[in-house]
């Protein structure tokens, strides 16, 4: 697993779908604190890393890359971990669009295309 707080490139995440699904790379990400966890086999795995570095729960959205696409391919917003009724969540998706707005806002910061 690997904390991205500075920068990570498409390459980078291709070389990771390679060795993990073939086609995707699982990521959560910190919409506070700004930064994503990747490279685990399980969302809860990453999801667990950054609430060991200090994150809060409420701020975690799992999402999974693809760098083989482009445009709105490239992330797609599917996890268990967003299963969040209490948080008015109630999908695997992340419900609500300014949240949304907020993890690609981390994304675009932080992977370099």
């Amino acid at each position: 697993m690997k904390l991205i707080k500075d920068e990570i490139t498409i390459d980078e995440l291709r070389e990771m779908s390679g060795k993990m699904f073939g086609n995707l790379v699982k990521a959560v990400v910190d919409i506070e604190k700004k930064i994503i966890a990747v490279d685990a086999d399980l969302h809860a795995d990453e999801e667990a890393l950054l609430l060991e570095n200090g994150s809060a729960q409420k701020d975690l959205w799992g999402i999974n890359f693809y760098p083989e696409l482009t445009g709105e391919d490239f992330v797609e917003f599917d996890s268990m971990i967003n299963l969040r009724p209490a948080q008015g969540n109630r999908s695997r998706g992340v419900d609500d669009v300014e949240i949304q707005k907020e993890i690609l806002a981390v994304v675009d910061k932080l992977v370099k295309k």
